[in-house]
């Protein structure tokens, strides 16, 4: 009788598992599928937030180029903070920061490699949120100087701070012979300038925390195991 009756048991208990199985994975299922579209929202948002960086960063450069060009040109230069600060108008046929380059095609060339370069980066980082905005950052400057070049053929300038005097009188390095070099005033710059070396910076420090983070990481995984 004892028998029959922990059988009787067993075979509810069996019913009462097969009964609650499919709610249990239905539950599963649907925390997943919870978790899954909060990922891709979030990931959305982000997207979002990437398009409207580089946006915002182009608008802000094209806007004060805009400005400048109504009120500071052809030449002209207001202090703003004394010599320390200018608004000085330049246009600048070069790289960034007045660097000057004979071959203009083949500059524009791989400014457009670089664009693309940052592009696949952009696409490929997708859990990387702070490289994903220095690329952003940097993105946008790109832009905003390419747009200048292609419709006007030269970038406008006018950014004018002094930050500080170089001078190196030349030497010897290795093999190679240093010639002399002086910097009495920082070149003028732009904002799409400020924003691609911000983006660097950004990269530079990342690279350098995770750098330091990794290898603690890994030594400790390695002490669990």
């Amino acid at each position: 009788m004892e028998f029959v009756e922990l059988a009787a048991k067993k075979s509810t208990l069996n019913e009462w598992k097969q009964f609650r199985q499919p709610e249990f994975v239905s539950l599963a299922n649907r925390q997943n599928l919870k978790n899954n579209f909060m990922i891709s929202g979030f990931q959305k948002k982000n997207t979002i937030f990437i398009i409207l960086t580089i946006i915002s960063i182009v608008f802000l450069d094209q806007v004060t180029k805009l400005i400048v060009k109504i009120y500071l040109q052809p030449v002209h230069s207001i202090k703003i903070i004394g010599d320390f600060l200018r608004l000085t108008y330049v246009e600048n046929p070069g790289m960034a920061f007045g660097i000057q380059l004979s071959n203009k095609l083949l500059f524009n060339i791989l400014s457009i490699i670089a664009v693309i370069i940052i592009f696949f980066y952009l696409l490929k980082l997708r859990n990387h949120n702070l490289l994903r905005f220095s690329f952003a950052i940097i993105l946008g400057g790109a832009f905003g100087n390419l747009i200048d070049r292609f419709m006007f053929g030269s970038v406008v300038d006018f950014i004018d701070v002094d930050f500080f005097n170089i001078n190196f009188h030349g030497g010897k390095f290795l093999f190679f012979e240093l010639p002399p070099y002086s910097l009495d005033r920082w070149p003028v710059f732009n904002v799409a300038d400020s924003a691609v070396s911000i983006g660097m910076i950004l990269i530079i420090f990342t690279a350098i925390f995770e750098h330091k983070t990794h290898p603690v990481a890994n030594d400790a995984a390695s002490e669990d195991i």
